[in-house]
């Protein structure tokens, strides 16, 4: 996508630049840089980015992917928690007016985004209604989970998500039902999203290496089927209270989960009314099933 340079990030302009500065990667943080410059394009082409788009990306590093996005967008919005790679980044950004570098905790909590990065974002994208969020990121392994699953979490989530993370990840996110990836993390995102595989990734294309198989996934949010969910906030923590003992049957984590508030004979009501086998268990749901059982469940409580 773009023309190589000096900048771009490869193994001997990370080096350099990392020894100039006397720090070193940081494994704890998450700390593994893409240093193959085809699969960086790949990235990117997979994002589709366009002139209106507003850019999240988690994880700035020396800022490389960064620059080769600003190029195409209105706004990029990145995040650095280490205070030593943001000063790297900000002396490589400093010129570009359109990106936004923050130094903070893209989490807040662990089921919460950092509001201060959320409020950049939105004075961004109201400029203009033509606008779009995306999120287009290497993202650290460690937080990889926690931000894909709050940023749906939001009323207005971005468009797509398109990332770099572990392929144990990509696997849960892309499982079909029944499988020993599907779970928990497999139902939120598909009962809001069409996510797909892009590209699976070797440790060798990353600086320094990492121990596990990587993968470029896109997320594209899909409202029509996030409108069939009345009440997110109650189908998160009912997907996740549905797989807390994998190997439970369906009826015996029903009963555990809303212990006191439902009855066997209700519970077994509910699920002969959805056809649902009594030894059923939660993995064994598809996405809609799972909803329209969520949706019995939420109607009987009131909640």
């Amino acid at each position: 996508m773009a023309k190589s340079s000096s900048r771009n990030q490869t193994l001997s302009f990370l080096a350099r630049r990392f020894e100039e500065a006397g720090i070193h990667p940081r494994t704890n943080l998450g700390q593994n840089f893409l240093i193959d410059l085809n699969l960086q394009r790949v990235l990117l082409d997979a994002a589709r980015l366009g002139p209106d788009d507003v850019i999240l990306e988690v994880g700035t590093g020396t800022g490389s992917l960064t620059e080769l996005m600003a190029r195409h967008v209105a706004a990029v919005v990145t995040v650095e928690l280490d205070p030593q790679l943001f000063q790297l980044a900000a002396e490589e950004l400093r010129l570009l007016e359109n990106v936004t570098l923050l130094e903070l905790d893209v989490l807040q909590t662990k089921n919460r985004l950092n509001p201060a990065m959320l409020e950049v974002v939105g004075q961004l994208l109201a400029v203009d209604p033509r606008r779009r969020f995306k999120l287009v990121a290497n993202l650290p392994y460690n937080v990889a989970t926690p931000i894909l699953t709050n940023l749906l979490t939001v009323d207005s989530p971005p468009q797509t998500m398109t990332v770099t993370i572990q392929k144990e990840l990509a696997d849960r996110i892309t499982a079909p039902p029944g499988t020993k990836d599907y779970g928990a993390l497999s139902i939120w995102i598909q009962s809001q999203c069409r996510a797909e595989i892009i590209r699976v990734m070797l440790p060798s294309v990353f600086w320094p290496r990492p121990k596990v198989t990587s993968a470029i996934v896109h997320i594209a949010v899909d409202e029509q089927l996030r409108g069939r969910i009345s009440n997110r906030d109650f189908f998160h923590r009912f997907v996740r209270a549905m797989f807390f003992h994998r190997r439970k049957f369906l009826r015996s984590e029903l009963l555990s989960a809303f212990k006191g508030r439902l009855t066997k004979p209700v519970v077994d009501g509910i699920l002969v009314g959805l056809r649902i086998e009594g030894n059923a268990r939660a993995e064994q749901l598809d996405v809609g099933m799972m909803l329209a059982l969520c949706k019995a469940i939420q109607a009987e409580l009131g909640d």
